[in-house]
């Protein structure tokens, strides 16, 4: 019993040995196996990296508001009888935009206007009498007093039949007007807006800790999406001397070009200011930097040791930490980290790591705009 015992426990120590060692071979066959065989190359999009032109900007979103604008309304009540501009015309200074009925006025100034000739009259009659002693002072007195009177209400008539022309204030593109001739008017009554739109004010607001990088005189641009593609060219001509204390904004003034009219007031515009010297910095794509709690890092394109079936050295990715600086639209600025000329991986990078050899295909490419715009399909 014994004996058949210990033949049995041999039998299955060399069974479970034989099991054991048959595994482990294996698996040296199979790293030594997966050692050997050649990685395949990863597919990677990259792009050499080169110095760019970068101007510091500020942006901000703005309001369009005209250079003088304002609702023209009538200061005296009266009837229309004349529209004198046709909607959206654009108007000189002082020209008459409408004429309301003046009749009784202007009878009622010739009245007076004969009124103050008698005056006049009388008054140069008691002068030569006055001269002869044949009246006295104080009736000459009563005579030049009477004549400034009805010539003060001859001038104060004149203006009444003057108000009764309602004038544009300034030069200016007026709007469209629901007035039409034999319409009562009230006074203070809208009779059409006037817009001066060349040029055109852009209003917008930056926060306190930016102030400094803003100067009188100092060059924008303006955008908006009604003309998509299109750049307004102006310059910073007034800054407001207090700050918003609820939002410790300051709100900056911009004169915009508008020689075509295109910009109107109200409108809605992204406004970017040109703040300091302009630098030149290393720029990627976003999509190459990689962030981790270890740092910023990038995947460089280096020549290995292995060779291609056409005996060219094998590009293989290897890890860089680098220093990301500014960024603009889809564009980061490196500041340390890499050298110009160096291919950089802009895509494809969760699949690499040291060593990995790879395969450049650039047939998409990730965006690298510094202004982009919402890309809608």
């Amino acid at each position: 019993m014994k004996k058949r015992m210990v033949i049995m426990l041999v039998a299955v120590a060399v069974l479970l040995g034989g099991i054991v060692g048959f595994n482990w071979f294996k698996g040296y066959m199979m790293r030594k196996y997966m050692a050997s065989a050649p990685v395949p190359p990863a597919t990677v999009s990259a792009m050499k990296a080169e110095y760019q032109d970068w101007q510091p900007q500020l942006s901000a979103v703005g309001t369009l508001r005209a250079v003088r604008g304002v609702d023209v309304t009538t200061e005296v009540a009266g009837l229309v009888r004349s529209i004198n501009f046709k909607s959206g015309q654009d108007v000189k200074a002082g020209e008459v935009l409408a004429q309301l009925n003046a009749d009784s006025d202007i009878a009622q100034l010739h009245a007076l206007e004969a009124a103050a000739d008698l005056a006049a009259t009388v008054y140069e009659r008691d002068k030569a009498q006055l001269a002869a002693e044949v009246i006295s002072k104080a009736q000459v007195d009563t005579d030049a007093a009477d004549l400034k009177t009805k010539r003060a209400q001859v001038a104060q008539q004149s203006a009444l039949v003057e108000k009764k022309s309602i004038r544009a204030p300034f030069a200016g593109r007026v709007g469209i007007t629901i007035v039409n001739p034999g319409q009562y008017l009230n006074a203070g009554d809208k009779l059409v807006t006037l817009q001066t739109i060349h040029p055109i004010y852009v209003d917008f607001n930056i926060p306190q800790q930016q102030l400094p990088q803003v100067a009188l005189g100092q060059k924008v641009s303006l955008t908006t999406d009604a003309y998509k593609g299109v750049t307004f060219d102006g310059k910073v001509n007034a800054i407001n001397p207090k700050v918003d204390p609820s939002t410790r904004n300051v709100q900056i003034e911009a004169t915009i070009d508008n020689q075509k009219g295109q910009l109107l007031p109200g409108m809605f515009a992204t406004v970017t200011v040109n703040s300091g010297q302009e630098q030149r910095y290393i720029t990627l794509p976003r999509t190459a930097l990689a962030y981790n709690p270890y740092g910023t890092t990038v995947f460089v394109l280096r020549p290995s040791e292995k060779k291609n079936e056409k005996g060219n050295p094998v590009l293989a990715a290897q890890q860089v930490f680098v220093t990301p600086g500014a960024t603009r639209g889809d564009q980061v600025a490196i500041v340390k980290g890499i050298e110009p000329g160096e291919q950089i991986v802009t895509s494809g990078q969760l699949k690499l790591k040291n060593g990995t050899p790879v395969v450049i295909n650039n047939s998409v490419e990730p965006l690298n705009n510094p202004n982009p715009t919402p890309q809608e399909q």
